[in-house]
């Protein structure tokens, strides 16, 4: 019964495969449209101003290390790369995450002919770059950028190891995911993932006895080795932020609705739609048939999915932290769009109709976003618009740097990393030579040099959100805390929170006694 289905299922590809791609589908088609798009991003991502992550991440790829506090290097080495291509800008920035969504839809593609044919392929590198997460996210230098990508590589190898049986692509396995790893921990589940695939998959379970597959969880773990050495050498910070998050303190369900509706709607509610009915088949196949692609998917999917789902019910789900997860859910919605092709029936049709929908709905959103992203459509919003971040930061410079001239302030200082990262590119953006240094969390910066002792030594300007004011603090470390002024970040004449800024003056010792590793 079982070789039956699969006899039959193999005859309906090799038909569907024959059957005419639209234009839409062709490889021509699909370069046209990926090459566009990079070139649009590129565009915003060049004259958009950066958010406060991208700022802070920004002075990691000055400062190239084997680990940070937060994340695995990656992302850092990226920005390193972009900064020495087109140099210290925010397209630097953003360079290779923007180049990495374009590799990634062709490994996408590649994955998705392996598995399901030319018109899956050419769906899913449609519909992940119709993904409202991936279209916005795309633009952003966050590690989930590179995970994103390493997670997709380490799948397309594994389906090229489906097609040909050549057990060396599990070396390929091992060099993506050890890649993925160093930039984000949560490819773990992958590797898990990966794992439930070759116990659940009875071809795939086969591959225990290939020494290919061993050497390439080696080769994994000597991918990673400089994150743990640096973790090491650094009383395992990275390890402690990042595992920490797993462990429950309170339980609520009041988080799982959020974390659900934001990935429909981040998938874009089109492709949700079709997605869901994949999964479904996907499991279905997996118990019923042991069907290696939709198994592969599924499996390789599962691990992170319940982790997430976990973390919702005692924490809020960050709507970035799901998004490796999207490469895999838009090949199963490509492959239930493929399948509709050529069907009869009301759902065929409604499947026909979302993919035909959700593919520009999902562009139309992006284009709009990168557009408002580089020039205000409206300062309506306020706080509430999602580009924020981005608003009034030359402005703040500008008059930051006229009061450090007034008052004899030789830097500046914070206590929050995202004001940090923006007033050190602001300043350095505005030809201004002032250093900007958190007081508190310097393991943040631990891959910078240390604050210059002659100039820590001399007045600075204190700059925090009036919000989150903890300018009493100070006192301990400086003889005379003077509120000076206040600045208002603005976007098109409507204020979005106001900075308040104070003299420092007579530090109270020197830099071991100004700085802390105090986080709150």
């Amino acid at each position: 019964m079982l070789s039956a289905t699969m006899s039959d299922r193999r005859a309906w590809r090799e038909w569907n495969d024959q059957r005419p791609l639209q234009w839409w589908l062709k490889p021509a088609a699909l370069i046209v449209f990926v090459l566009a798009l990079t070139a649009i991003r590129v565009w915003a991502g060049g004259h958009a101003w950066l958010s406060e992550d991208e700022a802070y991440y920004r002075l990691w790829g000055l400062n190239p290390a084997a680990g940070y506090y937060d994340h695995p290097p990656m992302i850092g080495w990226w920005i390193a790369a972009g900064q020495a291509l087109v140099g210290d800008t925010a397209l630097g920035v953003r360079l290779f995450g923007i180049l990495a969504t374009a590799l990634g839809s062709l490994a996408l593609w590649r994955t998705g002919v392996l598995l399901h044919g030319p018109r899956a392929a050419g769906w899913a590198v449609l519909f992940f770059n119709a993904t409202i997460l991936i279209g916005i996210g795309s633009l952003i230098a966050t590690p989930d950028t590179p995970s994103v990508l390493f997670w997709g590589l380490t799948i397309w190898a594994l389906a090229e190891w489906l097609d040909r049986g050549n057990a060396n692509w599990f070396l390929a396995v091992g060099l993506f995911a050890g890649l993925g790893l160093i930039s984000k921990y949560s490819v773990l589940f992958l590797g898990a993932g990966i794992i439930l695939w070759l116990l659940v998959s009875p071809r795939a379970r086969r591959a225990f006895a290939t020494w290919q597959l061993w050497a390439g969880g080696i080769l994994a773990m000597l991918v990673t080795a400089p994150v743990i050495w640096w973790n090491a050498t650094h009383d395992w910070a990275s390890f402690v932020k990042q595992f920490g998050r797993a462990v429950p303190h309170q339980w609520t369900g009041r988080f799982i609705g959020e974390f659900i509706g934001a990935e429909l709607g981040l998938l874009n509610p089109a492709i949700a739609m079709i997605a869901l009915v994949g999964i479904g088949i996907a499991v279905k196949r997996t118990v019923m048939n042991r069907e290696e692609a939709w198994s592969l998917l599924l499996c390789s999917s599962l691990p992170f999915f319940f982790y997430l789902l976990f973390h919702s019910l005692h924490a809020r789900v960050q709507a970035n932290w799901p998004a490796p997860l999207f490469p895999a859910l838009v090949l199963m919605a490509a492959f239930v769009a493929a399948d509709a092709e050529g069907r009869e029936g009301l759902l065929a049709k409604l499947w026909r109709g979302l993919s035909k929908f959700g593919v520009p709905l999902g562009v139309a959103v992006s284009l709009v976003i990168y557009v408002h992203a580089v020039s205000p459509l409206t300062g309506s919003l306020a706080r509430k618009d999602p580009t924020f971040q981005l608003r009034g930061w030359q402005e703040i410079a500008s008059e930051l740097g006229d009061m450090a001239q007034r008052e004899g302030a030789a830097w500046v200082a914070t206590s929050a990393y995202g004001m940090t990262g923006q007033l050190a590119f602001a300043l350095e953006q505005a030809g201004s030579d002032l250093a900007v240094y958190q007081l508190d969390e310097r393991i943040r910066y631990a891959m910078a040099p240390a604050p210059d002792p002659a100039i820590v030594a001399r007045p600075a300007l204190y700059v925090a959100v009036a919000r989150r004011d903890h300018a009493d603090t100070l006192r301990a470390r400086f003889a005379r805390v003077e509120r000076i002024g206040e600045i208002a970040r603005t976007v098109r004449g409507v204020k979005l929170e106001t900075l308040r800024v104070y003299r420092l003056v007579g530090p109270r010792g020197g830099p071991d006694v100004i700085f802390s590793q105090d986080t709150r």
